[in-house]
């Protein structure tokens, strides 16, 4: 029956200059399911949603919402129509309360005064039916990441949504939250809403699923419901191709040590100590994973050591050469590379092209630049080598890095802190929001600069990674390094003991 589906896309295309994003592309979703849209960064996935949602309008095409055929204009239509949209980057004010934020532009009125006490009701009664606990009165900035997709999920709700389009939902939480947002989706379905899910991780396709659409380069390649199939065929029909979910590498050859961390301590920005006398060591050629619960200072740590963060005592030696307290181009310039943890904000100046971006650290050198003037043609040039080795999928190198896929604008990255030859490469979270295809490419990446005699800080929240890549993994926990584990003799269990603060057997290393 016709009527069966909440949203049918039929012969959807979509180009941009350059580039078939969506090309006739068929969708058909049914009314209470949980349909996930799989494909790799850049594969058309968000351009189809966003053009459901109205952001933007497609070549060719049409859009049945309910078996009525629609023109979905701009997202005030789409929400008209029941379509909500919960986008990876959050729509919100950081100044406002959670109220605020969710009745923003659909206030209700008493004359013409907000009602305040009649919104605050409402939002309870939805809190309380999908398990969206929030504090209505506290403001965006104070509250967690989680907490923030929750008041985005009630934003959408209180405009009466019931189809709702999750965009990489999980690209930010930890594993906790990740958790609660699957039952919180699971809730909303069985009470009759039709669920989007965009992703390309595939274990949470297969534990929340019901149906699959695959699409690879603009093109839907399958549909199936999740029953019907496994990770790996999930994978290769993703990518085109096999793809290892487990890293092949050689054993860790580890040389001289090149960063030590000496009882260093650290503040955060409200004046609370994140870093308790710290102390690590890590040699060339081998990984060392840091493992731990969010909020534990793994990130002070990373800010301290690239000189984004004052360290208030301790030590920190690179090649035996003190290094605390410099700065970021200072620490850069002694052969320190650094993959940061939040590529749009750390990583790139998204509105400059894809060659501007990669020579951001070395602009300035006889290279790239000669009487104060740039080269554009050698940083072109330089940016061009980097794309074909990195298979960074970019119209050009002169493209604004805002153009790119999440997936690509990491390769970017990647490829100009590798470029560079780092003796000590810092890696954070880097295969976050990434498709196993790119996350396959980035990890070999890491163990090549491993087995080149580079040493490799990894940070990451994933603990599949830690373990994959790792040659050692300390964990922190409280600001401090709690243990330090053979990746081969440990398992997760063990680790997430030490995480919560507990203690370890026989295997636990003194760090």
């Amino acid at each position: 029956m016709p009527d069966e589906f909440a949203i049918e896309m039929k012969g959807i295309t979509k180009r941009f200059p350059g580039i078939v994003a969506n090309d006739g592309i068929n969708l058909q979703v049914k009314k209470g399911e949980i349909h996930a849209l799989l494909g790799e960064n850049g594969a058309g996935k968000t351009t189809l949603m966003n053009i459901l949602f109205g952001l933007y309008q497609p070549d060719e095409g049409e859009i049945l919402i309910r078996g009525q055929k629609v023109k979905i204009t701009d997202p005030k239509k789409a929400i008209d129509l029941g379509i909500g949209m919960i986008h990876q980057h959050f729509m919100l004010v950081e100044p406002y309360t959670v109220l605020q934020n969710i009745i923003l532009g659909a206030e209700p009125r008493n004359g013409i005064m907000i009602h305040y006490k009649k919104a605050l009701a409402r939002i309870t009664e939805l809190s309380e039916k999908y398990g969206l606990q929030v504090d209505p009165h506290r403001t965006i900035r104070e509250i967690s990441v989680g907490m923030q997709q929750r008041v985005e999920i009630l934003k959408t709700l209180y405009r009466g949504a019931d189809i709702l389009i999750f965009d990489e939902p999980t690209a930010v939480l930890t594993p906790q939250e990740i958790q609660e947002l699957m039952a919180i989706m699971r809730r909303l379905a069985d009470e009759g809403k039709t669920i989007i899910l965009i992703t390309h991780k595939l274990k949470e396709i297969i534990a929340i699923g019901d149906r699959v659409t695959i699409i690879r380069r603009g093109k839907v390649v399958d549909s199936l419901p999740v029953r019907d199939t496994t990770t790996e065929e999930l994978a290769s029909k993703m990518v085109g191709r096999k793809v290892s979910f487990v890293t092949e590498k050689k054993e860790a050859q580890p040389g001289e040590t090149i960063l030590e961390f000496d009882n260093v301590t650290a503040y955060d920005d409200r004046g609370i100590q994140v870093l308790k006398g710290l102390t690590f060591e890590i040699r060339r050629g081998e990984i060392l994973g840091i493992a731990g619960v969010e909020g534990n200072g793994q990130r002070e740590l990373i800010e301290v050591l690239t000189g984004l963060r004052k360290a208030a005592s301790g030590t920190i030696r690179l090649r035996g050469e003190q290094i605390q307290n410099r700065s970021p181009r200072q620490i850069a310039e002694m052969k320190v590379g650094y993959i940061p943890e939040d590529r749009q904000k750390r990583g790139l100046v998204l509105d400059f092209t894809v060659g501007e971006n990669m020579v951001l650290k070395n602009y300035y050198t006889d290279r790239f630049c000669k009487n104060g003037l740039l080269q554009f043609d050698r940083i072109f040039q330089h940016a061009s080598g980097l794309i074909g080795e990195y298979d960074i999928r970019t119209p050009s190198e002169k493209t604004n890095a805002r153009a790119l896929s999440g997936g690509n604008q990491q390769k970017v990255i990647i490829a100009r802190e590798v470029a560079d030859d780092p003796d000590l490469l810092i890696a954070t979270q880097p295969t976050r929001g990434l498709d196993v295809g790119a996350i396959e490419f980035i990890h070999k990446k890491l163990i090549e600069q491993r087995d080149k005699g580079k040493a490799v800080l990894l940070y990451s929240l994933e603990l599949d990674e830690i373990m994959n890549l790792s040659d050692r993994i300390a964990v922190m926990y409280e600001g401090r390094i709690v243990g330090v584990l053979d990746p081969r003799k440990t398992n997760e269990q063990e680790i997430g003991l030490l995480m919560s603060g507990g203690k370890t057997g026989e295997r636990e290393v003194s760090a």
